[in-house]
């Protein structure tokens, strides 16, 4: 069957299509490849992190100071050895210690996530500038379009011949360049 007799079918006979959700897959697979791509390491040390980030976490570290203090306290208090004795030096070790276990694996995690992002920028960046070639190229063939149709006047469109025109990135980071760099000296 052709192009123009499938467009041509009545809607109830032509094969549906929803690109919205073909759009929605598309993302899904690309994230669970990029998923699968991860280390079984740094998926445990992301499922620390995202423990770490809960509230959950929070009060269980504030439990275990309050209970340290008190025991520590009260075994004093009746007269037995401290485990730990004010000012709690073996309390701050264990929590120095686990605060700098927390930010390395925190900073880990920060890490692949800054790649992931940095990967889809890259990926946006591509398809941003092919989206702009291809709208550059339909405005193009519309305009030859209007030129030559007989019942427009044969005149030119400042716009168009604008839009025509693809972007060229560098010339447009240069730009930025200059224009951040007479912002900080102004």
């Amino acid at each position: 069957m052709s192009k123009i007799s499938e467009i041509n079918q009545e809607p109830e006979t032509r094969e549906e299509i929803d690109p919205i959700s073909d759009h929605i897959q598309t993302i899904a697979e690309l994230h669970k490849r990029a998923e699968r791509e991860v280390p079984l390491h740094q998926r445990k040390i992301e499922e620390v992190t995202a423990f770490l980030g809960r509230p959950r976490f929070l009060f269980i570290i504030l439990i275990v100071v309050v209970l340290w203090t008190v025991v520590n306290i009260m075994l004093i208090t009746f007269g037995g050895p401290s485990l730990d004795p004010p000012p709690f030096v073996w309390l701050q070790g264990v929590l120095t210690l686990g605060a700098l276990l927390q930010t390395t694996v925190i900073l880990i995690t920060q890490n692949r996530q800054a790649e992931s992002i940095e990967q889809r920028r890259q990926l946006d960046l591509q398809i941003n500038l092919l989206l702009d070639e291809k709208m550059s190229k339909l405005i193009t063939m519309v305009d030859e379009l209007r030129r030559v149709h007989p019942a427009l006047e044969d005149d030119t469109d400042p716009q168009a011949e604008a839009l025509k025109k693809t972007v060229d990135p560098h010339q447009s980071l240069e730009t930025l360049e200059q224009l951040l760099s007479k912002e900080e000296q102004a």
